[in-house]
């Protein structure tokens, strides 16, 4: 670790290759922090203050990997952002044994072990902060979007994410969420575009920078912790 790295802070983000994991890495470094970005297919980066590091998050030892480059590369970590996420929508009675493990493997195993190894670093330091991605349809389930393996894992999360924000609240560390609907990424095809933009009030996908700037928001919100930001369309409100 380089001394003039000593002081600089360092988001641990994942899903990073991406989307809203790409667009984080880019604000985070706006902000002045050095980046761990991790996800299965990551390239390495130009850029010196970011490392990456490839693996798949549903395995623990991916982790593992991930926590101690940033310690020994960057020395701290002082964001966490879990954005790797996946999403199977299918008549419930249709989910295969393939597709739970998939799901709970990506948002759920990845997301536990990786937020156990960050708090541990954090509470060496003194503090940090963990922001988790998950979505609306959590709080506002919608016949036109089977959705029972999202609701189940990131559900899970919305409500961990309290449990950690109470748990650490007197400890320097604060834990909230991100609750997008539905974002305009690569991972939409043109064709459901219109589909896809109907489900939200406002008529329309968010765009990556509306989650980007949530995220940018709860970081430098001291106050803040056991928040659950919706930024949906106003999914989360009603239709």
């Amino acid at each position: 670790m380089s001394t003039e790295t000593q002081d600089q802070k360092v988001a641990v983000i994942t899903g990073a290759s991406q989307g809203i994991g790409a667009g984080l890495v880019n604000a985070y470094r706006k902000l002045g922090h050095a980046v761990v970005a991790t996800s299965r297919t990551i390239a390495t980066a130009d850029d010196a203050g970011v490392l990456t590091v490839r693996g798949d998050i549903a395995d623990p030892a991916t982790a593992e990997r991930v926590i101690a480059a940033a310690v020994e590369r960057f020395g701290r970590v002082d964001t966490l952002v879990n954005n790797a996420g996946v999403f199977v929508a299918k008549p419930f009675t249709d989910y295969t044994v393939q597709d739970y493990a998939a799901v709970s493997g990506i948002n759920l195993t990845g997301f536990f072990r990786l937020t156990q190894l960050a708090v541990g670093q954090m509470l060496a330091q003194g503090g940090g902060h963990i922001v988790t991605i998950t979505t609306s349809l959590v709080d506002n389930a919608d016949a036109r979007v089977p959705s029972v393996l999202a609701s189940l894992t990131k559900g899970g999360l919305q409500s961990a994410t309290k449990s950690l924000a109470i748990e650490y609240a007197t400890r320097g560390i604060r834990a909230n969420a991100v609750s997008p609907g539905t974002i305009r990424t690569p991972m939409h095809p043109e064709q459901t575009h219109q589909f896809l933009d109907a489900l939200h009030p406002m008529g329309r996908m968010g765009e990556v920078d509306d989650i980007v700037d949530a995220v940018l928001y709860l970081e430098g919100a001291p106050f803040v912790t056991g928040e659950i930001l919706h930024v949906d369309g106003g999914m989360s409100a009603g239709h």
